[in-house]
């Protein structure tokens, strides 16, 4: 009897360690499911949480684009002087700086405060001590890793626009496959009723616990708890600070870039030291450069290492009047493109050969192409910029067209009979485009 009882037990714990191993693969799955596209679209935002001192802008996470690459986007606006603020959320967050400028705090467990203003206190002023604060500026990259609390100032004279990418499906995200944002204060969930919006319900994680175990934890009295609760507070998760914000920050000194290319030995970047910001808009660090195409910047985690924790890179692109793209495809990664200004017409390809996107993708709309699916762009007649969200930290291009293109690695003989070319109108093909990866226009014929 006994030996029966040890033997069901042992087939139970073997049936749930299966299980559990089971239940990765069928999320694997079921996200790969989510990429048989027949028709991919340029959305645009469809939802919107207002708030004291700006606004939050939200793109449909089911959509099949996004549920494919396994990604959701919003968009942050924040006025001068607005405040965005502390919360925590279950992925990791990839932030481009399309406009604007200020400062901004990412809290890492442990780390000690460096920051410090002077020990003496008064009567009227109190000293303080912090982690890190970083400036940030138009065209900056900022990461922001899964689990850590932050929070975003404006400290300049224009309206901060702030485009967040947010991967869903990353490894460290084990609750489901859309993000829930934590906050540390304020009363946002009252914007989102007012909006009849369903994003995470988010609300103040304080109000959640009893007064006496804040007044305890806190060391604080009763109404200093009531305030971390902000059971009356109805300005929204985006808040205007009357007289400015006061923190312990060095001066802003953009010119001295926080990253620097180069190898690196394991040792000198740790957690609490680890640059989370790069600049990707400087023409003169770009990686592909044509002065009558355009150029592009790519931000991976060579330039900048913490990328290779969150699995993330991107891709700053400028295109100018009527130049092309060569025809590409990025061989381990999915790509989020939203066009930051002009407009271009694009084309995605499957591996049907079915163009599932063959459309014009305006300023402020967001396009996705799935992993291996040829892209082509062509810029309009006001030329047209974008960022790009890659969901691997050093993903890889594949080009079909210029030098380094994959038909240029090909024999004349293997494109001769390939396509039933004469040997030379295969060299023609190989070698009548002689640029890299950004093309001047050859005509100025509609495309």
């Amino acid at each position: 009897m006994a030996n029966n009882i040890k033997i069901s037990l042992s087939l139970s714990f073997l049936l749930l360690f299966h299980g559990c191993l089971a239940f990765q693969p069928f999320q694997q799955q079921q996200q790969q499911n989510e990429c048989q596209i027949q028709r991919i679209n340029a959305v645009e935002p469809n939802q919107v949480i207002q708030a004291e001192a700006g606004y939050t802008e939200f793109f449909d996470a089911n959509e099949q684009q996004f549920r494919c690459a396994g990604v959701e986007v919003i968009r942050h606006h924040i006025q001068p002087q607005g405040l965005l603020l502390p919360s925590y959320v279950n992925t990791p967050l990839m932030v481009y700086i399309l406009q604007g400028r200020g400062y901004q705090g990412i809290m890492f467990p442990g780390c000690p405060e460096t920051y410090q203003s002077s020990q003496q206190v008064s009567q009227e002023s109190f000293g303080d001590r912090h982690q890190k604060i970083r400036h940030f500026r138009q065209g900056d990259v900022i990461v922001i890793p899964t689990g850590a609390p932050h929070w975003m100032y404006n400290d300049g004279q224009e309206e901060i626009v702030a485009v967040v990418l947010l991967d869903s499906t990353n490894a460290e995200n084990q609750l489901d496959q859309f993000h829930r944002r934590f906050f540390l204060a304020g009363n946002p969930q009252q914007g989102q009723k007012q909006q009849q919006h369903p994003e995470e319900g988010s609300a103040n994680i304080f109000r959640g616990f009893d007064l006496e175990i804040l007044q305890e934890a806190f060391n604080v009295d009763q109404e200093t708890a009531q305030r971390l609760q902000s059971p009356d507070d109805n300005r929204g998760h985006i808040v205007k600070v009357e007289r400015g914000l006061q923190v312990v920050k060095p001066p802003t000194r953009f010119e001295q870039q926080e990253y620097q290319q180069g190898g690196r030995n394991g040792i000198e970047e740790t957690v609490c030291s680890a640059t989370i910001t790069a600049n990707i808009n400087d023409v003169s660090r770009a990686d592909f450069f044509n002065p009558q195409a355009g150029w592009c910047s790519n931000l991976n985690s060579f330039k900048l290492p913490i990328l290779q924790m969150v699995q993330l890179s991107a891709e700053r692109g400028v295109l100018n009047r009527n130049a092309v793209v060569s025809p590409y495809w990025v061989t381990n990664a999915h790509s989020i493109i939203h066009v930051t200004q002009g407009n271009m017409r694009m084309q995605i390809v499957n591996h049907q050969g079915q163009a599932v996107f063959d459309d014009q993708i305006q300023e402020g709309q967001i396009v996705v192409v799935p992993q291996n699916f040829a892209v082509a762009k062509r810029a309009g007649e006001q030329g047209c910029q974008w960022i790009s969200f890659r969901t691997n930290d050093n993903a890889m291009v594949s080009s079909l067209a210029g030098r380094t293109s994959a038909i240029r690695a090909m024999p004349l003989s293997v494109l001769a009979n390939a396509f039933r070319l004469s040997e030379q109108e295969a060299w023609s093909l190989k070698n009548n485009r002689q640029e890299t990866m950004m093309f001047s226009p050859i005509s100025s014929r509609p495309y």
